[in-house]
């Protein structure tokens, strides 16, 4: 058995969750496509992909096999470029993680002009608003925002950015400006319950005060939403409300009792050589995101 060519033919039934589709695009019949996946399960010792009516999904094992898959094609790839002398430019397709809000204001204007500086590269995205494991998920690095957990992966700090209390300047004006986080008690609140928000809201010193949102949504675009709309107050992060700060649709209250910035970092696996895709999107990550006033602190 080509063991490189069953990785490959692994990576598309996982990609495509289909056996026939893999068989067309890959010009192989159905039946050499099964025989390969069952080969390479038997060479292995572990089961990697579960058939269902309607699709295939890769086991727990699949996944880790999937990610190793990936890092060891990419390497294949990297060093045939190498060495018929493309190596300086970058080709393939980068897999990006980040926060909803974060990625679709920050990092996707980030990849388009990647896109349009190496056209031989594809790119992918998974915003969400948790932290994913980015060997197991296949992705190629993250931009994460928080404190990070200890790991074997490289990490290059951009930025940071703070958590705000805010609210409309006319809800202010008929309610009344808050002077102390105490001061919360007597506001409608509506509270996001995203990763980034808890019923607890902490301020500096050590200070917290418990919030009873009178409404509570589900993602940070709709509290921004109801905000601007004068309904309430409510607690996001700074870059959030970027845009609504400048056209004076929102305003900041309680700066002086905020709590440190969370950092914000770019990550990626360490341990081998980054790809040339790798380095040259983390070096314009870094120099954009550095350079943006908003994340300074």
């Amino acid at each position: 058995m080509d063991r490189w060519q069953a990785m490959r033919v692994f990576v598309k039934v996982a990609d495509t969750q289909s056996f026939a589709r893999t068989a067309r695009e890959m010009h192989l019949s159905a039946p050499a496509v099964t025989r390969i996946i069952s080969a390479l399960e038997d060479l292995v010792g572990a089961r990697l992909l579960v058939r269902t009516t309607r699709s295939v999904k890769t086991t727990e094992a699949g996944a880790r096999y999937l990610a190793d898959c990936r890092r060891i094609l990419g390497d294949i790839a990297e060093a045939e470029a190498a060495a018929a002398g493309h190596y300086s430019e970058p080709s393939g397709t980068l897999a990006i993680t980040a926060p909803i809000l974060f990625g679709q204001m920050h990092v996707l204007p980030i990849i388009a002009d990647y896109l349009d500086n190496f056209p031989r590269m594809h790119a992918r995205t998974l915003f969400i608003d948790r932290p994913v494991n980015i060997v197991e998920e296949g992705l190629d690095l993250a931009v994460r925002i928080g404190h990070l957990a200890d790991s074997g992966l490289t990490a290059i700090r951009v930025g940071a950015v703070r958590h705000v209390i805010c609210g409309a300047p006319g809800y202010l004006e008929k309610h009344g400006t808050p002077t102390t986080p105490a001061d919360l008690k007597a506001h409608r609140i509506v509270a996001s319950r995203s990763s980034w928000i808890a019923p607890e809201w902490r301020f500096a010193g050590g200070q917290r005060v418990s919030i009873d949102p009178v409404l509570e949504c589900n993602t940070n675009q709709s509290v921004i939403d109801i905000a601007r709309s004068g309904w309430g107050l409510t607690r996001v992060l700074h870059y959030q409300i970027g845009p609504a700060l400048k056209a004076g649709e929102l305003q900041v209250v309680l700066e002086d009792f905020e709590e440190p910035p969370l950092p914000i970092h770019v990550v990626y696996p360490e341990g081998r050589q980054a790809p040339a895709k790798v380095r040259a999107f983390v070096d314009m990550a870094v120099e954009r995101l550095r350079g943006d006033a908003l994340f300074r602190g």
